[in-house]
């Protein structure tokens, strides 16, 4: 076998109701210069189904990171953080808040409840770029993950 042959695929699960920061997003990490696939959810509820691999997520692949935004419908993201982090099955998932909001008090909320790291969404579109290029390389390159 090559090297290349023995990379895994990442699985990046992308948590976002906003269909233009969800192209964006997808775009940016077009440009990657590893083997991804990003998963899509809209709201928290559909998070959380996938995660448990219930209903029509029951063949979900475990995400080997989560980019969650903070403002979503039927369930806010802070739940999903919270039951992500309470959950022994899945706590050991990296989770990077990628929200708009710059609210002291969701950052050290989401600090309290053990996300991974807080990121502030820009809204030029190369910071934003720089941004998921920035998150790509730590989290899925540089970064040793747990394997499960």
């Amino acid at each position: 076998m090559n090297a290349e042959t023995d990379v895994k695929h990442k699985i990046i699960f992308l948590v976002e109701d906003n269909k233009a920061d969800i192209r964006l997003i997808q775009e940016a990490l077009k440009h990657s210069s590893f083997p991804h696939q990003v998963i899509t959810v809209r709201d928290g509820m559909d998070a959380m189904s996938y995660l448990r691999q219930e209903g029509e997520y029951e063949n979900a692949l475990r995400p080997d990171l989560i980019l969650l935004d903070l403002n979503l419908p039927k369930k806010d993201g802070r739940e999903v953080l919270a039951e992500i982090k309470a959950d022994p099955n899945l706590r050991r998932i990296p989770v990077v808040v990628l929200t708009t909001s710059r609210n002291e008090e969701d950052i050290f909320h989401s600090y309290d409840l053990h996300v991974n790291c807080y990121i502030t969404k820009s809204r030029n579109l190369s910071e934003l770029f720089q941004i998921v290029k920035g998150i790509e390389d730590f989290w899925l390159s540089i970064v040793t993950l747990p394997v499960e």
